[in-house]
């Protein structure tokens, strides 16, 4: 029994007119220039029996429509079960998305529906161009190059895990790379420029180091980790990604062959426990957005909407021109627009929230994606309980359900903790929302193991 395996890639650069997501509300953020183009690139894993495949997405973020949609095209092509496609956004902030978030970056109905087509077609190309493989795994750490945004001296995972995939014949066909770190390093130097950002960076350095190659980018457990803000200028914002690229390719020797050729795959619908909103919390928001909008005011803003509605309130003024009225009446109006959505069910909708976990097992690397941001402090519990020789923790996948925070950001009523779920007409989560991620993800892993 051997690997085989296969590699592909589409453009999902966005036609004129489509906004980039993620940088502020009711910006209209439609792209003005192409800094580098956008993909969609997969791979498939074939041992004879059972077949898996990954889809990296230079996105922000992907719907679970997009996933469906994507999974029934390639399943019906190929014959790989649905549970088996796994389907990722690399995050860019320099990207369109895929369901939207309220309020940051309109979704195009004709980009979302050809982006989903240009994900099938890579994965279905992957699937037909397969050859018999060499795969080795293996794993290094970056240190000094991010911080957790959420906390003064927080956690990060410096963990930086690879796959190289090689032909039989030795030459390259393939490496995957997952790491911890919003890509933002580029979004306020270039806003309106259409980006990959770091991950495409460190892709570019690995396919040029290794001639022959696509490199996959796996976006980590990155919900409350940064590039430290000082690479943010137009000297130093390329030293992320080649730092990060030099210890991949640094770490390329040491990789160990993987020697029994098996994958398996494993996805479950799991129950996420939330609270509804008081009544309180909603009129409350409700009633400072109408008398800011109908008095024009903005005095203390920032102790206010903008404690939980911003990460950056002076960056949120920086983003509408400087012009101070203009940002608050913007998260007003985003206020207004979600209590009127969150108000239509919100005495009656269930206290739980349903979410895909999902896990495959490539040889001695096992990979689980969840669809949220998922925080540093439940991935590192993740990583030390899951036993894995080689494990890749891929988050935004096969859905959104914004952050996951952890109980130290929940009892602060953080950006993450509060204003998150109202992006995406979610109840918060709670102290208990984290853990049973967790464990929903450690039963797949387990169940990819027995297989």
């Amino acid at each position: 029994m051997v690997f085989t395996a296969g590699i592909a890639r589409t453009d999902l650069t966005p036609f004129w007119g489509v906004e980039l997501t993620g940088w502020g509300y009711y910006i209209e953020r439609k792209w003005q220039r192409v800094h580098d183009p956008l993909h969609a690139t997969a791979v498939v894993f074939d041992d004879g029996q059972r077949l898996v495949c990954i889809i990296t997405l230079d996105l922000m973020i992907i719907s679970t429509a997009f996933t469906r949609l994507t999974r029934e095209m390639v399943s019906r092509e190929t014959g790989i079960a649905p549970a088996a496609i796994l389907l990722t956004a690399t995050h860019s902030h320099n990207a369109p998305a895929s369901g939207g978030l309220l309020g940051v970056g309109e979704v195009d109905p004709l980009y979302e529906a050809w982006a989903c087509r240009q994900a099938a077609t890579a994965a279905i190309l992957a699937w037909r161009d397969r050859h018999e493989a060499r795969l080795r795994v293996g794993h290094t750490e970056v240190n000094g190059i991010t911080f957790n945004r959420t906390r003064t001296g927080g956690p990060v995972d410096p963990r930086l895990t690879l796959l190289r995939i090689d032909k039989a014949d030795g030459s390259p066909l393939g490496i995957v790379v997952n790491f911890q770190a919003h890509p933002t390093v580029h979004t306020g130097l270039r806003p309106f420029d259409v980006s990959r950002d770091v991950p495409g960076e460190i892709c570019d350095y690995l396919e040029d180091a290794v001639p022959g190659a696509k490199a996959i980018y796996l976006q980590g457990a990155c919900g409350d980790v940064n590039f430290l803000r000082s690479f943010s200028t137009p000297e130093r914002c390329q030293e992320p990604a080649r730092l990060v690229a030099k210890a991949a390719i640094d770490c390329l020797p040491k990789l160990k062959e993987i020697k029994h050729p098996t994958v398996s795959s494993d996805s479950a619908i799991v129950s996420i426990p939330t609270r509804r909103w008081l009544a309180e919390e909603i009129q409350s928001g409700r009633a400072e957005a109408e008398r800011r909008l109908q008095t024009n005011d903005a005095k203390n803003w920032e102790a206010t909407i903008g404690r939980s509605m911003t990460n950056n309130p002076r960056d949120m003024v920086a983003r509408h021109g400087g012009d101070e009225l203009k940002a608050v009446r913007a998260m007003c109006r985003f206020q207004m627009e979600w209590t009127d959505r969150m108000l239509l069910d919100w005495e009656h909708r269930p206290e739980v929230l349903e979410t895909e976990v999902q896990a495959m097992r490539i040889g001695d690397l096992y990979v689980v994606a969840n669809s949220a941001e998922f925080f540093t402090t439940l991935a590192l519990d993740l990583r030390q309980r899951s036993a894995a020789p080689e494990l890749m923790i891929a988050c935004y996948a096969n859905g959104r359900i914004g952050y996951m925070p952890d109980a130290h950001d929940i009892a602060l009523r953080t950006y993450a903790g509060y204003q998150s779920p109202k992006y995406c007409n979610q109840f918060p989560f709670t102290d208990a929302s984290g853990p049973a991620l967790v464990e929903g993800m450690l039963a797949r892993l387990k169940k990819c193991k027995d297989a």
